[in-house]
C-alpha cells in the first residue's frame, strides 16, 4: 500500500492534480478510499483531510469502505417502492445475510446499494446487478440471479 500511496502522491505533484483526481486514482487502485490514505495525503500534500473527506462523501462515486466483487443497486424511487422494492431488498439482506447497516457481505463477494431512482420508472422495480439492469424485478427472479452470481463464483 504504501509503495502505491507513494506513486499517486508523486503523480499529483507531478501532474499538479486536484483532489477528485486524486480520489479517482486511488479508488482506481484500491476499489475504495482507505482512510489511511487520506491522512497520508494530507500530511504529504498539507491539505486537511477534511478537504478529501468533504469531496469524497459529496460525491456518489466515491466508497470509503471496501465493497464487494459483485454490486446490486436497488431503486428505492416512489415507482419502485410501489412496485415491491422494499420486498427485493429484504430478501436479498436476508439472503447475503446483511444486519442492520451492513451493504457487504463479509466475504466480500456481494454489495447490496439502495439509490433513491435509477430513472427507470417505466419497468419498475429495477435492480441493477453489475451495471446491468433488470426491470420488472420480483423476489423469485432476484433469487435466481442471485443464485447465478454465486454459482459463477464457484467456476
Amino acid at each position: 500500500m504504501e509503495k502505491r500511496l507513494q506513486g499517486l502522491i508523486e503523480d499529483f505533484k507531478k501532474n499538479e492534480g486536484n483532489i477528485i483526481s486524486l480520489l479517482q486514482e486511488t479508488q482506481e487502485v484500491f476499489g475504495y478510499i482507505p482512510e489511511e490514505a487520506v491522512y497520508r495525503f494530507s500530511e504529504e500534500l498539507d491539505i486537511p483531510a477534511s478537504n478529501f473527506f468533504g469531496v469524497a462523501t459529496f460525491y456518489s462515486q466515491f466508497y470509503l469502505k471496501p465493497r464487494g466483487k459483485n454490486i446490486i443497486t436497488a431503486c428505492c424511487g416512489t415507482a419502485c417502492h410501489v412496485k415491491g422494492s422494499d420486498r427485493i431488498i429484504g430478501s436479498l439482506k436476508r439472503e447475503l445475510n446483511l444486519t442492520g447497516e451492513q451493504n457487504t457481505t463479509e466475504d466480500k463477494k456481494f454489495t447490496l446499494e439502495q439509490v433513491a431512482c435509477v430513472g427507470a420508472c417505466s419497468i419498475a422495480p429495477v435492480v441493477i446487478i453489475n451495471k446491468k439492469v433488470h426491470g420488472k424485478m420480483n423476489s423469485d427472479k432476484m433469487a435466481k440471479e442471485l443464485k447465478a452470481l454465486k454459482e459463477g463464483e464457484n467456476e
